[in-house]
């Protein structure tokens, strides 16, 4: 273990000053800081190609290219997280400030990985291929609106403290 398993100060929110610490000292944090906002780009990039695909039949190949590279963000960011979530908490997954995201972002990953599968199976039409990665999105959607939830909070927090703060005179 690394010392790292428990809070040694009582939180205030959703760090304890330990972990704030950790988390504003770390490069994870900084990475994953990167790799939301690419991986809502391709997204975004990916539901255009897709709907162009489901409103007139063409792109197959672009719509299915674009899933494919949202999945792979999708794990590096779910990797680069667990990493992150080990460093400030304490441990991979499930520590108890981000217990509810990362359980559903394992139903994300569960729905892009069944389109990979039914991709590569042909177990699929085309058409059924896309309504599950808008499926997967929709589900990536609640995910990343829940992180944002989180991130605001956590800047609340932060406001919170800082202002709290009692100023020592100059």
């Amino acid at each position: 273990m690394n010392g790292h398993t428990s809070r040694t100060s009582a939180p205030t929110g959703l760090y304890s000053a330990e972990e704030r610490v950790r988390r504003d000292e770390t490069v994870w944090t900084t990475i994953q800081g990167v790799l939301a906002p690419f991986q809502f780009l391709v997204f975004l990039i990916s539901l255009a190609l897709v709907l162009r695909y489901l409103w007139n039949g063409e792109g197959y190949a672009l719509a299915t290219w674009s899933i494919v590279l949202k999945t792979m963000v999708l794990y590096l960011i779910m990797v680069t997280g667990a990493i992150w979530e080990k460093i400030v908490f304490g441990q991979y997954l499930f520590a108890p400030a981000f217990f509810w995201e990362d359980v559903f972002s394992f139903a994300v990953i569960a729905l892009h990985t069944a389109y990979i599968w039914a991709l590569f199976s042909d177990a699929m039409t085309a058409t059924n291929l896309m309504i599950l990665a808008l499926t997967a999105y929709a589900a990536y959607v609640i995910n990343a609106v829940q992180f944002i939830l989180k991130l605001r909070a956590a800047r609340l927090q932060a406001a919170e403290t800082s202002n709290t703060t009692p100023e020592v005179a100059a």
